[in-house]
């Protein structure tokens, strides 16, 4: 199957980890930053190889797309060319996220830095036949008053570009609790909430996140291959999973694509969807990861509109947009 020609839906991507190379580079010399890398140089630091040692190195990686994400015509840009790159793959609608807390450097407020965003993200679909929506993310290692702060500046551009919230960083057990006050006023708001968990071994993290925070969709979720309550819960109240292979090889959440439990839980009936994580760390594509399930798991035609069905229906848009998706599908496939 030529999954390049094929339509697709991201719901799970970060603009800090889907920078271009070339670009970073340019902000560099044209901010004149302390910083005077080669291209190589700046792909290396961009990219984490498949062999990887942890979250936490992968994570490094977002220290350089960070700090030149700090001006309002850099987010702007950024956010456009992210649009670009994925409208070139047939990419019909992507979901991204970001924590506008990581680019108050230069001095912006938390509502200038997501117009920025939201501007590039409509300048790219008014050029192209694609469609995008935010997510804020809130970083987990800050406190829940951090949290509240985006919540509350974040909620004049709900319905205007901004769909959702979401917890994202470094995940340790029991963190959901921290986080009860800000997301039960996100939904208050009405903000759709998706929540990173059970990516690094604590299947329980996905338990608290459906049932503490109101998580309608589940970041990763991997580990509930170890936690048989939470496997339970998304199977039978339909948690949409965002499964992010490459990024789960990398991160050692798996060892290998064909460990991958993504298969696995399709067969046995999770809703399963797929999704890139950070197109430039993990050096991948929406393209390339059903490339790399197909050959771990002889990804059959039907499989795929399944998948892409899944995330039609998970995408936090309304049933009008939802049914514009699967026409891009009936067209491809009449």
């Amino acid at each position: 199957m030529n999954f390049n020609k094929m339509p697709k839906i991201d719901l799970h991507c970060h603009l800090d980890g889907s920078l271009r190379a070339v670009t970073v580079l340019d902000i560099i010399k044209k901010n004149k930053l302390e910083l005077t890398p080669s291209l190589e140089d700046v792909k290396k630091q961009l990219t984490v190889p498949l062999i990887c040692s942890s979250l936490d190195e992968y994570l490094r990686c977002f220290d350089l797309p960070i700090a030149v994400m700090q001006t309002k015509e850099d987010l702007e840009r950024v956010s456009f060319e992210l649009m670009e790159d994925a409208a070139m793959e047939n990419i019909k609608y992507i979901e991204i996220r970001f924590a506008s807390q990581q680019h108050t450097n230069e001095g912006m407020a938390t509502m200038e830095i997501i117009q920025s965003v939201l501007e590039g993200m409509r300048r790219a679909e008014k050029m192209y036949d694609i469609k995008g929506n935010y997510i804020l993310s809130c970083m987990r290692h800050l406190s829940s008053e951090s949290a509240m702060k985006i919540i509350e500046e974040g909620k004049e551009f709900i319905g205007q570009g901004v769909v959702a919230v979401d917890l994202c960083g470094g995940e340790v057990a029991g963190f959901c609790h921290k986080f009860i006050e800000p997301m039960k006023k996100a939904r208050k708001y009405e903000y759709r909430v998706t929540i990173h968990a059970g990516e690094t071994g604590i299947g329980q993290n996905v338990t608290d996140a459906i049932e503490l925070l109101g998580a309608e969709r589940i970041g990763h979720g991997v580990f509930i291959t170890n936690n048989r309550e939470a496997y339970n819960l998304v199977r039978e109240k339909k948690i949409p999973l965002e499964i992010c292979p490459t990024s789960n090889v990398q991160t050692k959440a798996v060892k290998n694509y064909k460990e991958h439990p993504i298969y696995d839980f399709y067969n046995d009936g999770i809703m399963v969807t797929l999704n890139t994580d950070n197109r430039t760390v993990s050096d991948t594509s929406m393209t390339e990861e059903y490339v790399q399930i197909e050959k771990s798991f002889e990804l059959k035609k039907n499989e795929y509109i399944d998948i892409y069905l899944n995330s039609v229906e998970a995408a936090f848009i309304s049933e009008d947009d939802k049914q514009k998706l699967r026409e891009y599908l009936n067209k491809k496939l009449t």
